[in-house]
């Protein structure tokens, strides 16, 4: 009985990976809903709200496809296949990954920013009739959709610290888009005749905010990503294999 009880208590490290991941999630949640407070009382009763929440949910949405989700569901089995083959096998495809990742998503945003009025119809066709809603929502897509190649980014290198037992990091890394929507809200809309400009330039800072904050945690581990092209790669190809059935 006691052998038994012993096998199933979880071991301290899982404790506290947990509770870490947890408190994290938790500060995240909450400074979510005071991040919704101020949005709602800067421009909640403005008639440019909706083509900011427009233009910042492009870019949340596809971030299901090529971070969190259906990218990081395909990535993370296939890193671990090649920590078997030893590090310099991880730093190759890490590499090559991250080479292939970027530049499709480069070339996905150099397309969007060209046709964001197009975008705009696709995801908001109801503010066609209103002109300047609808130019709105373009400009304001130029300037957010970017930060789906940063989070993408971003969620790559998440999933290599969690792999490595890093939990703290990528935990505590949405905490940082609150804090920069809340300070754009509070610090910098002012300075905007339309504030929802300066919330679409908060999304994009805190993209950048997001990866150079865990690049240093990659550096200590030797496996801060050096981008190539490499579409050959198995681990690639796995990985792309991988992404069907999720996306």
């Amino acid at each position: 009985m006691a052998a038994q009880l012993a096998e199933d208590t979880p071991a301290p490290g899982l404790l506290r990976s947990s509770a870490t991941v947890g408190a994290m999630t938790m500060l995240s949640r909450l400074l979510g809903l005071a991040r919704d407070v101020i949005l709602a009382a800067i421009i909640g009763a403005s008639a440019n709200a909706d083509a900011f929440f427009v233009a910042f949910k492009i870019p949340n949405f596809l971030r299901r496809l090529f971070a969190e989700g259906a990218f990081s569901q395909a990535f993370v089995p296939v890193l671990a296949e090649q920590r078997e083959e030893g590090s310099a096998a991880v730093r190759e495809f890490i590499d090559s990954v991250a080479g292939v990742l970027g530049a499709t998503l480069l070339g996905l945003t150099a397309l969007t920013l060209l046709a964001a009025p197009l975008v705009a119809a696709l995801f908001a066709p109801g503010f066609i009739a209103q002109q300047e809603k609808f130019a709105l929502t373009a400009d304001l897509i130029r300037i957010t959709f970017p930060y789906l190649l940063l989070i993408s980014l971003t969620g790559m290198c998440g999933a290599i610290l969690n792999s490595y037992g890093r939990f703290a990091v990528p935990a505590f890394t949405p905490v940082l888009l609150n804090v920069a929507l809340i300070s754009a809200a509070l610090l910098a809309a002012p300075y905007f005749s339309e504030p929802v400009f300066a919330l679409a330039w908060g999304v994009l800072l805190a993209g950048v905010v997001q990866l150079l904050f865990q690049l240093p945690f990659l550096y200590r581990l030797e496996l801060l990503p050096v981008p190539r092209w490499s579409l050959a790669h198995p681990g690639v190809r796995q990985v792309l294999k991988l992404m069907v059935p999720a996306l």
